[in-house]
């Protein structure tokens, strides 16, 4: 008879304590394979899919979508029919006739009937009968409908579109959904929806209340964190990038990668910090704790909202090398795709806030880190060059540290390092 495993969240690194559910990728009745993701689960640093290290029928789920599950607690129970021997494997099984299969469903799934039984196992040698497993009641799953669709085209023209087709009703015989009566949905979803009408005095709707979930509440905690734990300061200064730019545009003519303004940046701050260390730290209770290598975040929009990918031992890659880390670590945050521990670790923050058409800054630290340096748009200004009056490509800097590590000595020599090797990047010879 068949065993019932329970597969529970697994520790998913990095400290972290539990998930949330985003996406249930399997049903109830449902038969998977060994190691098919069956869950996806937004914890503090990423969205990943979970698989489950048991293949079988799947008896219960546990969990709703938008619910935190603590690790260590159950996922899924899946009926694993035992193999000749006694070795628990997965039943090979083909869909029903009849049964229509998703597209998006992997191959070697089905549903189970309601009221049917997986099948059984081949037949083997005796062996000693298995303890028998808790009772599991499981409400049967109905059955997917099938989608009188025949066209590929037609279901890749609903996909792209967002358009479920069991609610398209089709023209052709016996319901069959044509290329028309797609596109003819599409049209009516696509019209523009009728102004509103006028909603009577005191009737207002009520204000939505959001609740702080996944990387919104982890966020939430950290600043809130670091807003009340480290007595931070900021000071700033303006500096003309011309020169900078002017390196960027010469260096992409050439062969090789291509460097971004924030890689260019990214090499001015290591150099800064070799010239500073006490500023590559964080407060340990009654002690400062001086970081031997820089792990350098940087700030990236994704589709989770703001994260700082960590670029590891950033110090020792050439600055090729290092535009190359940081270009993979902003596709990986836009396409969602980060690991968890691509996103922590970090010793020093670079912040561009200048990509969203604003000059300055005074952000809360990344705690633990002691130090950021913000830069902000970098856009023509007047500006005194050489005894007269130039256009000039100028940004802001800001530069927010913790003032238990430095006093404001050390910071502005920081800054001032930073801002004379924009404006001259020549400087950076010196350094390196």
């Amino acid at each position: 008879m068949p065993v019932v495993r329970e597969f529970t969240l697994p520790d998913l690194g990095e400290g972290l304590t539990g998930a949330e559910v985003v996406r249930w990728m399997v049903e109830v009745g449902e038969v998977i394979a060994v190691d098919q993701p069956v869950v996806e689960v937004e914890t503090a640093k990423a969205v990943v899919e979970v698989p489950c290290p048991y293949g079988g029928v799947v008896t219960a789920r546990y969990g709703e979508v938008g619910q935190e599950v603590p690790v260590g607690a159950p996922l899924v129970t899946v009926a694993v029919a035992p193999a000749p021997g006694g070795a628990d494997e997965p039943a090979v099984e083909r869909p029903l006739v009849g049964y229509g299969v998703a597209e998006t469903r992997r191959a070697g799934r089905r549903r189970v009937r309601p009221g049917e039984t997986p099948a059984p196992a081949p037949a083997a040698a005796p062996v000693p009968a298995p303890a028998p497993a808790p009772a599991v009641v499981v409400a049967p799953a109905p059955a997917p409908a099938v989608v009188a669709v025949i066209s590929p085209l037609v279901r890749r023209i609903a996909r792209e579109h967002g358009l479920d087709l069991a609610a398209v009703p089709g023209s052709g015989p016996e319901g069959l959904v044509t290329r028309r009566d797609v596109e003819r949905a599409i049209a009516a979803a696509s019209a523009p929806a009728p102004a509103p009408a006028a909603v009577p005095r005191g009737t207002e709707p009520e204000d939505e209340l959001v609740p702080l979930r996944g990387l919104r509440r982890a966020v939430a905690e950290k600043l809130t964190r670091s807003h009340r734990e480290i007595p931070a300061a900021t000071c700033w200064v303006d500096a003309d990038a011309t020169a900078l730019m002017a390196l960027r545009t010469e260096s992409n003519h050439a062969p090789g990668p291509k460097l971004s303004v924030l890689a260019l940046l990214a090499r001015i701050c290591l150099a800064g910090l070799e010239r500073f260390p006490e500023l590559n730290a964080s407060v340990e209770g009654e002690a400062v704790r001086r970081h031997r290598s820089v792990h350098l975040g940087f700030a990236a929009q994704g589709p989770r909202g703001l994260l700082v990918p960590v670029v590891r031992d950033a110090g020792r890659l050439t600055t090729e090398r290092l535009a190359q880390e940081m270009a993979r670590l902003t596709e990986g945050a836009r396409a969602g795709t980060l690991a968890p521990a691509e996103l922590t670790g970090g010793t020093f923050t670079l912040n561009n806030y200048g990509v969203f058409g604003v000059d300055g800054s005074t952000p809360i630290l990344n705690h633990p880190e002691a130090a950021m340096l913000g830069v902000g748009r970098i856009v023509p200004k007047p500006w005194v060059h050489e005894g007269g009056l130039a256009v000039r490509q100028v940004t802001q800097l800001s530069f927010t540290f913790d003032h238990r590590v430095c006093d404001g000595g050390t910071a502005g020599g920081f800054l001032r390092f930073v801002a004379d090797c924009v404006e001259r990047p020549g400087m950076l010879l010196r350094a390196l």
